[in-house]
């Protein structure tokens, strides 16, 4: 029996699939936006961004933060003082004894320095390092989406793909059975095609496992109704990465740390800097005196020694303690706010070396792609002209069945490779977005609840 050659290719579609990871990639570009009824990735974006929750936990610390800034910059309560003093034991009269009085009294203490402005200053700096975090969390949940969209459309291609061919190898397996009867194809060939079905059913199944579970994990963003939806979702394996080839073609050499000086894990080490250094300042206040003041007001009922009613008294105190032991106390606080300046300053090169080495790692892995999906170009152009020669020569009874199937193995093995290389590439060109700031989106700012800030 000669089969066609679009029939041979599915034949063998099946048993190509075995020999490639389950997860590689598709061919196929599916234009979502074109559809209403279909989700886009941007879309996905947007509702993650908007309902995440460590963004909201993050913008939530740092309004605390900030309240707690303002908090600290204000003076101590004044505490009130009253009591009697003088009083006779015998009689407990306030009027027998000029020394006896009724007092009331005002006690305030100041802070060292300007050690108020530099607390505030030193919190807002705080609140600025955990608001950067909102926007490191950004890029993390929009690089960690784009990677699970990308995997997910070679899924949604290799399952339509399966279906198709399931379809036809059971139509197959119809007419080699019906050929078997009359005796034109052996026992060999229809036991080759049922277990071809099979083995369709058998990928299908991991297909929709694998696709059910990328849809799970991004739930983590979308939440759980979206796990009703995953058929709306129609994705790609290809992206536009018009923004990120800009930012590269800018950079002539291996530096790329003007890029990454604009990371938000490197403005967090800023951040940590300023507050360090803000530490110091700090530190240098517990060298002036702290000041307090108190005035006290004294009532007395009592005469004075000549008959005449006796005048009220008024008290007023200035007191300060003077830091004259400085060795083991001031002098070490100062020490090691200068330490931690320098340690701040050490984590914030190394955070920009790590990261440089990450994105020469990555453009490494971006040039060997590219040069090996230009070289499958070529191989694939192979494959196709040895297929169609295989195919001629079956037709004319020089070639076998096996070398049909082995060339057309061959060539969707090739092909499908070459998909995952294409989804690798893309994969990479991901990261190297997340570190150089290559995405671009808009969204606004979580919100939070209404705070009460009376207590009465």
């Amino acid at each position: 029996m000669k089969l066609k050659p679009c029939m041979l290719a599915l034949l063998i579609s099946a048993s190509a699939w075995n020999s490639l990871p389950a997860y590689a990639q598709s061919t196929e570009q599916v234009n979502t936006a074109s559809s209403a009824h279909f989700i886009t990735l941007s879309q996905l974006i947007e509702v993650a961004l908007n309902h995440d929750a460590q963004r909201q936990q993050f913008y939530a610390q740092a309004q605390a933060t900030r309240e707690m800034g303002i908090a600290s910059a204000t003076l101590m309560d004044p505490k009130l003082r009253m009591g009697v003093t003088g009083l006779p034991v015998d009689n407990f009269a306030l009027d027998q004894d000029p020394m006896t009085n009724l007092s009331i009294g005002l006690m305030q203490q100041f802070e060292r320095g300007n050690t108020l402005n530099l607390q505030q200053e030193k919190a807002s700096q705080q609140a600025d390092g955990i608001e950067l975090q909102i926007a490191a969390r950004e890029r993390e949940v929009i690089n960690r989406l784009t990677q699970l969209w990308l995997e997910l459309g070679y899924q949604q291609h290799a399952e339509r793909l399966l279906l198709a061919n399931q379809k036809l190898m059971k139509e197959l397996e119809g007419v080699i059975r019906t050929n078997y009867s009359i005796g034109k194809n052996e026992a060999q060939d229809l036991l080759n095609a049922q277990l071809l079905v099979s083995q369709l059913d058998e990928k299908q199944q991991a297909n929709q496992q694998i696709q059910q579970r990328i849809v799970s994990q991004m739930s983590e963003w979308l939440g759980s109704e979206w796990l009703l939806k995953s058929a709306a979702f129609q994705a790609t394996n290809q992206l536009d990465w018009q923004v990120l080839d800009q930012q590269l073609s800018t950079v002539s050499s291996h530096q790329y740390f003007s890029l990454l000086a604009q990371h938000p894990m490197v403005r967090i080490a800023e951040a940590n800097i300023a507050v360090s250094q803000t530490q110091v300042k700090l530190a240098e206040q517990s060298y002036a005196p702290q000041f307090g003041i108190e005035v006290m007001y004294a009532y007395r009922q009592a005469n004075n020694m000549k008959g005449e009613p006796a005048s009220d008294l008024i008290s007023a105190y200035l007191t300060m303690d003077i830091p004259l032991f400085t060795g083991n106390r001031q002098d070490r606080s100062h020490a090691a706010a200068q330490y931690q300046v320098g340690a701040a300053q050490s984590q914030k090169d190394l955070l920009l070396m790590q990261m440089n080495a990450q994105v020469n790692a990555l453009l490494v892995d971006k040039t060997s792609l590219e040069q090996r999906l230009t070289h499958y170009q070529t191989m694939l152009k192979q494959a196709r002209s040895r297929t169609r020669a295989v195919e001629r020569g079956y037709q004319n009874s020089t070639a076998q069945f096996n070398d049909v199937i082995s060339a057309t193995r061959d060539e969707l093995a090739l092909e499908l490779e070459q998909q995952r290389l294409l989804t690798d590439l893309n994969q990479t060109k991901s990261q190297l977005a997340m570190l150089l700031g290559g995405f671009r989106y808009t969204v606004g700012k979580p919100t939070l609840p209404t705070i009460h800030t009376h207590r009465f």
